[in-house]
């Protein structure tokens, strides 16, 4: 598929590239689908992808030596997830796996290398999505370790909605506990008192935003600032 095809949403910050500088990219891309679950990238390995999303989320999970995970950034239409390989030969410290289901045109690393090594509006480019991804990912870190999971898990189905344009998100108990790094009884529990207040339905495999304004209320003042940060980026 063409990225120019009009049905697609456009990636934001592919968008802030002028008519000319984007000519020297959009050729390049190619666009494909991938299902939720599907991991892109482990620590270690070498990026050879780049991935600029026009629909749906991908996570990024720090991963420990015993196999236990925890997010620590997610990358929606706003952003571009391998973008440093643009740079140089780069290594991913993360894992990248697709929350939920993903469209998203893509490009080999070192192509994209070679493009970015002849344009400074590509590599100012790749420098604004390093220094977006490196504020949410602090942010995560406070959040992860300063707020409540209740708190935490509404910022996180309202960051995921602005990434599918949705209020159903395909969400697994599992994939919740990981990305937010608790037990699965403790995601139900904190799923079910939101359902119980109203905010959202929650059933096996979807969660459902009822009432966003109640939800936005009951997330951690991380949401509101990760969403400003990446605002402030995209101008």
């Amino acid at each position: 598929m063409n990225t120019e095809n009009s049905d697609l949403p456009t990636n934001r910050l592919l968008a802030l590239l002028s008519r000319a500088d984007a000519s020297r990219l959009v050729p390049s891309l190619s666009v494909g689908s991938f299902e939720q679950g599907r991991v892109l990238t482990e620590p270690g390995d070498e990026t050879e992808q780049i991935y600029f999303p026009h629909t749906g989320m991908i996570s990024l999970l720090a991963v420990m030596q015993d196999g236990k995970a925890v997010e620590t950034a997610t990358v929606g239409k706003e952003g571009v997830v391998g973008a440093m390989a643009g740079l140089g030969l780069h290594i991913a410290l993360t894992r990248a796996v697709v929350q939920t289901p993903l469209i998203t045109s893509h490009i080999a690393a070192a192509q994209f290398r070679k493009l970015v090594q002849a344009s400074d509006a590509l590599r100012n480019l790749v420098m604004r999505a390093n220094e977006m991804l490196l504020g949410q990912v602090q942010m995560t870190a406070a959040c992860n370790a300063l707020h409540p999971i209740q708190a935490r898990l509404a910022r996180w189905i309202l960051q995921t909605r602005d990434r599918v344009d949705d209020n159903i998100i395909p969400l697994t108990q599992e994939l919740l506990s990981e990305m937010l790094g608790v037990r699965r009884s403790s995601v139900s529990e904190v799923a079910s008192a939101l359902q119980a207040a109203g905010f959202i339905r929650y059933s096996r495999g979807t969660i459902e935003i009822i009432n966003r304004k109640a939800l936005e209320g009951a997330a951690c003042e991380c949401y509101e600032t990760i969403r400003r940060q990446t605002e402030l980026a995209l101008r």
